[in-house]
């Protein structure tokens, strides 16, 4: 039985997506539940898997295509495989005897030819324009097949790391085009409008981490066999930075038209790198939330970034972000603002510097805090007053913990 395959409906924040991979061809066997399609939207990658078993009759939807919620992508034939889909096994199980026969006879480009038809017509298409080798590329897709990252991301090493052409002389040039991602090309597109379009400047303040570093070397492996979390130090700047919004709550506001929303609500950002760009998941009602759940959260979340399950509601929302550039060595940075919020906080780096105690010079941890702020909505004195909260709250962690 004939069954559409339609995109995933999307929320209201993202208006179509882009087929990004077909992992199965017409006529090709698939089984219920399994991925057969990557849909990338201005958020996150989502997947679209068979309804059940059977194959792809026709794909009406290529990569590269853009796609509306819900709309029909692909046709699906429930049931046994069709007889295409055997000759196309058959064939392809010829070609790979093929192409092994003439590699013992030394015909290598006959094997590459082989290993570039086995791919999508996308990766087909960036494998020709770069000139890369398929057999060069390792595949993250289902399967082992390559993807379209795959190719930007081998092409993207170092060249330290790759193989340098025989024919490329010594010394010559080389310039390199890749197509930006759809997810790029959003976060850059927010990026900009938010320094074209909000009243940014940024303050800047230093926090003595030693009192953390003490509590946290005390009661790490307590807490991490209590509550199965590694204790880190996002989860004080996440609860710190709540409290101060409580105090603050133009911090915690967003801008609307010509109005101010007041939340009352914290729901906290957390920027995370990926190799598909900086996304931001959400942690929810982070006043409610104790220690460990903040880390668990964060900790959760870094890995669905890692292997690319971000959902959409995983970073819709939010109305205060923390950023902590500190992990790749940062010192001291300028965030840029995550519209509609008003405001984010910038971590960096742990370093040792000679700092004066009471008339004596001591070597402490310091670390250095940035708040980009929007001046249309926060005033200096509000936005000062909220990062010496927070540093106060982080450099006397008691006080925070008892809620003082």
């Amino acid at each position: 039985m004939a069954t559409e395959i339609k995109a995933p409906v999307f929320p209201e924040s993202v208006a179509d997506g882009t087929i990004a991979t077909w992992h199965k061809q017409p006529g090709e066997a698939v089984s219920r539940d399994e991925v057969i399609c990557d849909i990338e939207t201005d958020k996150v990658v989502l997947e679209v898997v068979a309804p059940a078993d059977g194959s792809i009759s026709a794909i009406i939807k290529n990569e590269g295509d853009t796609v509306l919620s819900a709309e029909v992508i692909a046709t699906f034939e429930e049931g046994a495989v069709s007889g295409a889909a055997q000759t196309q096994a058959v064939q392809s199980e010829e070609k790979v005897e093929q192409a092994a026969a003439q590699t013992q006879a030394g015909n290598a480009p006959v094997v590459e030819r082989a290993q570039v038809a086995d791919q999508a017509p996308a990766v087909r298409k960036a494998l020709s324009e770069t000139g890369i080798a398929a057999s060069d590329v390792e595949g993250t897709g289902r399967g082992g097949r390559i993807t379209k990252e795959d190719v930007a991301n081998h092409q993207a090493k170092p060249a330290a790391a790759s193989v340098t052409p025989l024919s490329v002389a010594v010394g010559e040039r080389i310039e390199k085009r890749v197509p930006m991602t759809r997810l790029r090309k959003r976060v850059a597109e927010r990026l900009l409008a938010a320094t074209q379009q909000t009243a940014m400047l940024t303050t800047f303040n230093e926090v003595n981490m030693k009192p953390i570093m003490e509590m946290r070397a005390q009661y790490k492996d307590a807490f991490e066999k209590r509550h199965g979390a590694r204790l880190g130090f996002m989860s004080f700047f996440v609860k710190a930075c709540t409290e101060a919004l409580k105090r603050y709550p133009a911090v915690n506001a967003s801008i609307d038209g010509d109005d101010i929303v007041y939340h009352g609500f914290y729901d906290i950002g957390v920027a995370v790198s990926s190799d598909r760009g900086l996304v931001v998941p959400v942690l929810r009602d982070t006043d409610r939330m104790n220690y460990a759940e903040v880390e668990n959260g964060i900790r959760g979340f870094a890995g669905k970034a890692r292997d690319g399950k971000l959902s959409i509601e995983d970073m819709t929302g939010g109305t205060f972000t923390i950023t902590n550039g500190g992990t790749f060595g940062s010192l001291l940075s300028t965030p840029i603002l995550n519209q509609p919020q008003t405001a984010i906080l910038g971590m960096h780096k742990i370093q040792d510097r000679p700092m004066a105690v009471n008339g004596q010079v001591e070597i402490l941890p310091m670390m250095y805090l940035a708040l980009s702020y929007d001046h249309r909505l926060i005033d200096g004195k509000e936005a000062v007053g909220f990062l010496v909260t927070v540093k106060e709250l982080l450099e006397e962690p008691a006080k925070l913990i008892l809620d003082l």
